[in-house]
């Protein structure tokens, strides 16, 4: 008999037998035929539709399937598709999951891993392809009738999310909030879908500066986001605009960058123009409320290295994509209402460049035009409503 390798702690049983019980008694097996009985438990229950569910599935299987072996049998894919949208939608911890579904820690860390990856691979292309032309024009079109600004290819902002200390990183992730975490910098549209992502930058990191070294701030800055030629507002003979982004205070104003008027020497027409942007820019924020409420990992400290929790804010951010395409939710559902008036962070002073600074004195003479006009924004400026 061999002897065994020193150190090595001697294994007492081949499954315990709290495991053992796990077609009798995990959560999987007892529940899951129970809640496609009852749709909307089971929307509550994996956050998503049983239509969507089954739709996703189909396109997930293939890589979530294994062989059983003469040892085990293998986890299904449903069953490994569940246990990752329970992590997701609760933020439990493994140690938890393994009580409710009777799985070991290691396999639930393995099993949501691999599945996380899996659904960026798989659902990326289907759900957040890279835009071209004409899918900028549906957003600006979609931006013009939600939120009345014209032109306007996304809203753009940095979501900190709250991770473990990367072992060995100093202050680099440690964020002005007072707790680690890592950015995720997205461009949202007027659906409260995510166009383009960057994650993974260092929560210390200003947004500007990880916008400007992002592969989306690099493209917009050599011109290669295939954006549409300007063209002129809406009712409007003056000169054709470009088509921009709106952002806070925290981004560089350019050409295709819009963001508020400085807090100082404010007139009625600058307030008019950053209270327009607000009601654009809010769209990105509310995506990202949406995002933390449905899939509450958000909620505390991704519990995880650096690789595999990038690869849980990659799949949350595919999956609300999808949702919002198959389940998507009235403004009523989500507590939102985008006919009411928006408070005004108006920020403070940048240095913006010149051409930044002509296009957004377009966009300011526009919504002060009678044809760019809103019939309650003086109201709203000067807070009367």
């Amino acid at each position: 008999m061999l002897d065994e390798e020193p150190g090595r702690k001697r294994r007492r049983q081949w499954v315990h037998p709290i495991i053992a019980q796990r077609l009798q008694k995990g959560q999987f097996h007892t529940l899951f035929n129970d809640l496609r009985q009852d749709p909307n438990k089971f929307k509550a229950y994996c956050r998503m539709s049983m239509e969507a569910f089954d739709h996703l599935l189909v396109s997930l299987y293939p890589d979530l399937s294994f062989q059983d072996t003469s040892m085990r049998r293998c986890i299904s894919p449903e069953q490994r598709f569940i246990v990752t949208l329970r992590f997701l939608a609760t933020g439990n911890s493994f140690a938890s999951l393994h009580f409710e579904f009777l799985l070991g820690i290691s396999t639930i860390s393995g099993i949501v891993c691999h599945t996380c990856k899996v659904i960026w691979q798989r659902l990326r292309e289907a759900v957040m392809p890279t835009p071209k032309a004409e899918d900028w024009l549906r957003i600006a079109e979609g931006f013009y009738q939600s939120a009345q600004f014209p032109n306007c290819i996304g809203a753009l902002d940095g979501k900190h999310i709250r991770v473990k200390k990367p072992p060995h990183s100093g202050s680099r992730y440690f964020n002005y909030k007072q707790y680690f975490s890592v950015v995720l910098m997205a461009l949202a549209d007027s659906n409260y879908k995510f166009v383009i992502v960057d994650i993974g930058a260092y929560g210390s990191t200003s947004d500007s500066r990880i916008f400007s070294a992002s592969r989306m701030g690099e493209r917009l800055q050599t011109n290669q986001l295939a954006l549409p030629e300007p063209s002129r507002l809406p009712g409007s003979a003056g000169p054709p605009a470009p088509f921009v982004i709106v952002a806070d205070e925290g981004f560089a104003l350019s050409p295709h960058m819009m963001r508020p008027f400085p807090r100082r020497d404010l007139d009625d027409r600058k307030r008019i123009f950053n209270y327009r942007l607000t009601r654009a820019r809010r769209y990105v924020e509310c995506a990202f409320g949406i995002l933390s409420s449905k899939w509450r990992v958000f909620m505390s400290s991704i519990q995880m290295n650096q690789d595999n929790a990038t690869l849980v804010i990659q799949a949350c951010v595919l999956l609300h994509n999808f949702t919002r395409i198959h389940d998507a939710s009235t403004d009523a559902d989500l507590g939102l209402n985008m006919t009411t008036p928006v408070s005004l962070d108006l920020g403070r002073p940048g240095r913006p460049g010149t051409a930044g600074l002509a296009v957004r004195e377009i966009y300011a003479d526009y919504f002060c035009s009678p044809e760019g006009a809103l019939s309650w924004q003086l109201d709203a400026i000067r807070g009367r409503r």
